[in-house]
C-alpha cells in the first residue's frame, strides 16, 4: 500500500494513529510539529521530520518526496499559543504558509477556518487529509455508560441539563466543554481548553460531585478536529472532585481506553457516551430504553 502521511502534534493520538497505519500494512511518514510532538514518535514511524508548525511548505516537501497521498493530521497545539506574547518570533511562516495567511487566513482566524484552509492547500498538492479515526475506530467513544460506576439519577438530570447548553456553546463556536451541578453551570471552556476549565471548575466548586459535559463542535470535521480524553483529563477530574464526565458517541477518542476506564473505576467517575436522546432514568441510576444504555 501506499504511505500515510502522519502531521502530528502533541500527546498520544498520533502514536496510536501510527501503530494503527503499521498493523494495517502502511509505511509511515511522519512531519512531527517541533516543541509540541512527542519524542517518543519516531520510533513508531517509518520515516520522521521534525517541522515547523507554520511550515507548511516544508510538510509538502517531506510528504510529496515520501509519495505520500493520503495523510492524517493529529495531536495537540495549545490554541494559547496563538496569544503568547512571542508568537511572532516562535512561528515565523514559511512563504508557502505567508501567502495562505494573507489570501485566506487573515479574513478569518478562527481555528476551523485555518484547518480547513490548510485541508485545501494539502489537497492542491495531491495529498488528501482522510478521517484521523481511520486507524484507531476501536477507541472512538460508544453510547453508554462505559465505566462500572453508574450516574445516580441527580447526575442524570445534569447529563441532559449539561448536554443541552453544551451543544448551544458548541453551535456558537465558543467551546466544547462544561461543568455543571444541580442544573447550575459552574464552568464553561473557552480558549484555555478541557484541562484548564477542569481545574477552574474545581476551585470554584468545593463540594465535588459536578457533571463535566464534553461535545464535539458543531461544525466538526474527523479529519482535523476530534475531541479526545485521556489519563491525564481524569487525573485533573478526580483532583477537581468530579462524578461524572459525559461524551459525544462516535465523534470523542479515548486514548489509552482501557487505562482511562480503570482509572475512572478507581476514582468513582463515571464515564458516559451520551447522544441526546432522553430516556426515563430508573431508580438505580440506568436509562431505559431511549437512553444511552450501557455499553458491552
Amino acid at each position: 500500500m501506499e504511505p500515510l502521511g502522519l502531521i502530528a502534534g502533541e500527546g498520544v493520538f498520533p502514536l496510536m494513529v501510527a501503530r494503527g497505519a503499521r498493523a494495517a500494512g502502511r509505511r509511515v511518514v511522519c512531519c512531527a510539529f517541533a516543541g509540541h510532538a512527542w519524542p517518543e514518535l519516531r520510533p513508531e514511524c517509518d520515516a520522521f521530520h521534525w517541522v515547523g508548525v507554520t511550515r507548511l511548505g516544508q510538510w509538502i516537501r517531506h510528504l510529496r518526496r515520501a509519495g505520500v497521498r493520503d495523510a492524517v493530521m493529529v495531536g495537540r497545539v495549545a490554541k494559547t499559543d496563538m496569544y503568547d506574547r512571542w508568537r511572532l518570533l516562535r512561528y515565523v511562516p514559511d512563504l508557502r504558509t505567508a501567502k495562505l495567511f494573507v489570501t485566506t487566513i487573515r479574513h478569518d482566524k478562527r481555528p476551523q477556518a485555518m484547518l480547513q484552509a490548510i485541508v485545501a492547500d494539502l489537497a492542491r498538492e495531491g495529498i488528501t487529509l482522510i478521517d484521523s479515526t481511520r486507524y484507531c475506530p476501536e477507541d472512538l467513544v460508544r453510547p453508554g455508560v462505559l465505566t462500572r460506576r453508574r450516574p445516580t439519577d441527580a447526575q442524570w438530570a445534569d447529563i441532559r441539563y449539561g448536554w443541552d447548553r453544551c451543544q448551544t456553546l458548541s453551535r456558537l463556536d465558543i467551546g466544547q466543554a462544561l461543568a455543571v451541578l444541580d442544573r447550575d453551570v459552574i464552568a464553561v471552556e473557552a480558549l484555555e481548553g478541557t484541562n484548564a476549565m477542569i481545574e477552574r471548575a474545581g476551585r470554584l466548586c468545593r463540594v465535588g460531585g459536578w457533571v463535566m459535559v464534553k461535545v464535539a463542535n458543531a461544525e466538526q470535521d474527523m479529519r482535523v478536529d476530534v475531541p479526545t480524553i485521556g489519563t491525564v483529563t481524569i487525573e485533573k477530574l478526580a483532583t477537581a472532585r468530579a462524578s461524572c464526565v459525559v461524551l459525544e458517541p462516535g465523534r470523542t477518542v479515548i486514548l489509552e481506553r482501557a487505562k482511562v476506564l480503570e482509572l475512572a473505576d478507581r476514582y468513582k467517575i463515571a464515564v458516559v457516551g451520551y447522544d441526546g436522546a432522553g430516556g426515563a432514568v430508573t431508580a438505580g441510576g440506568g436509562e431505559r430504553a431511549g437512553g444511552a444504555g450501557v455499553a458491552s
